[in-house]
């Protein structure tokens, strides 16, 4: 188990950008990899990026891949997204997630056992 914070989220214009960050507490931060995922109003809950325990690899979603780029620091319990040229169609609550086992497949929430509680991306046009 592992408690999950999001913060960063907020209203932003078009073409601007935001840093999320999750800081973690509770099981040993490197010990799982680490995903954000969002979910806009009337819309399912969609991969956004994944990282690897120790930072090694990175994944992306289709729809913000050249535009977004995760990181961690494991010496700070946090993961990060970094996230530009923000668009409209990017406003949902993002949500960071532990995966503290291996998985096939890390764009499925079902790889994820904690979950933050969200922050809320609003990017005006």
């Amino acid at each position: 188990q592992v408690q999950l914070v999001e913060s960063g989220g907020g209203l932003v214009q078009a073409g601007g950008s935001l840093r999320l960050s999750c800081a973690a507490s509770g099981r040993t931060f490197s010990g799982y990899a680490m995903g954000w995922f969002r979910q806009a109003a009337g819309k399912e809950r969609e991969f956004v990026a994944a990282i690897s325990r120790l930072g090694m690899n990175s994944y992306y979603g289709d729809s913000v891949k050249g535009r977004f780029t995760i990181g961690r620091d494991n010496a700070k319990n946090t993961v990060y997204l970094q996230m530009n040229n923000l668009k409209p169609e990017d406003t949902a609550v993002y949500y960071c997630a532990a995966a503290p086992w291996r998985s096939q497949w890390y764009g499925s929430s079902d790889a994820y056992t904690d979950w933050g509680q969200g922050t809320q991306v609003t990017v005006s046009s």
